[in-house]
C-alpha cells in the first residue's frame, strides 16, 4: 500500500515508510563488502588491504551526494508543498547539474592524487599499486556514485522508497555476480572488482534517474 507524504503519519505508517530506506542504506554498503570478500579470497591479502584503505576515502567523497540529496530533497519537498512545482523542478535540476560538476572535478583531482594520497594514508610499496588501480578505476565512476546517493533521498520525495529498495537489491545482486565473473572467472583482480562496483552504481543511478524523467 502506497503511503503519501501528505498523509497523517502514525508510528506504524512511519515505520512502514522508513523501513525500505533503512534496508536500502544497508544494501548501499554492500559494494565494498562484496569486493572485499572476493578480493581477499582470490587476489590476496595485500589487495584486500588496499580495498580497505581506499574505499573509506571514496565513501567520504560520496557523502557529498547524500548531503546535497538530503538538504535538496527537503527544499524541493517544501516548494512542492507550497504548490510551486515549476520552481521545485528547477531546484532539482540545479542540484543534479551541481553534483555532475562537483563529481567531474573530484574525478579529475582524484585520478591525480589517489597514488600520493594512498601513500600518505600508510600504503606500503606492495599495496600502493593495488590502491592506485582500485582507486582510479572507482573514481572514474564517481559522478554516477554521487548522483545515486543523491537520488536515494529524492525517491522518498517521489513517495517511492520501496522502488529504491528494489533497485538496491538488484544492483547489489549485480555487483555480486560481476565480482564473481570478473575476479574469479576472468581473473581481472582489483581492476575487475572496481569495474563490477562501478557498473552496479551506474545501473542504480540510471534506474533512479528514470523515475524522475518519466
Amino acid at each position: 500500500m502506497k503511503i503519501g507524504l501528505s498523509e497523517h503519519f502514525t508510528y506504524k505508517k512511519l515505520i512502514r515508510f522508513t523501513i525500505p530506506t533503512i534496508i536500502m542504506m544497508i544494501f548501499t554498503s554492500i559494494y565494498g563488502v562484496v569486493d572485499g570478500i572476493f578480493v581477499s579470497n582470490v587476489v590476496g591479502t595485500e589487495a584486500f588491504a588496499a580495498v580497505n584503505l581506499v574505499m573509506p576515502a571514496l565513501m567520504i567523497v560520496g557523502t557529498i551526494g547524500f548531503m546535497l540529496g538530503t538538504g535538496g530533497s527537503a527544499l524541493v519537498s517544501k516548494t512542492i508543498g507550497e504548490g510551486d512545482n515549476n520552481k521545485a523542478n528547477k531546484y532539482f535540476s540545479m542540484l543534479v547539474y551541481l553534483l555532475i560538476i562537483i563529481g567531474a572535478i573530484f574525478t579529475v583531482v582524484g585520478v591525480i592524487v589517489v597514488r600520493p594520497a594512498s601513500k600518505l594514508l600508510g600504503a606500503d610499496e606492495a599495496m600502493l599499486e593495488y590502491c592506485t588501480i582500485y582507486g582510479r578505476t572507482l573514481i572514474l565512476f564517481l559522478v554516477p556514485f554521487v548522483l545515486q546517493n543523491c537520488f536515494q533521498s529524492f525517491l522518498i520525495v517521489a513517495e517511492k522508497p520501496t522502488f529504491g529498495l528494489v533497485i538496491s537489491i538488484i544492483t547489489g545482486a549485480t555487483n555480486m555476480i560481476l565480482d564473481f565473473l570478473f575476479i574469479y572467472v576472468f581473473k581481472m583482480g582489483l581492476f575487475g572488482a572496481a569495474i563490477a562496483t562501478g557498473i552496479s552504481q551506474t545501473i542504480r543511478w540510471n534506474n533512479s534517474a528514470n523515475i524522475f524523467c518519466s
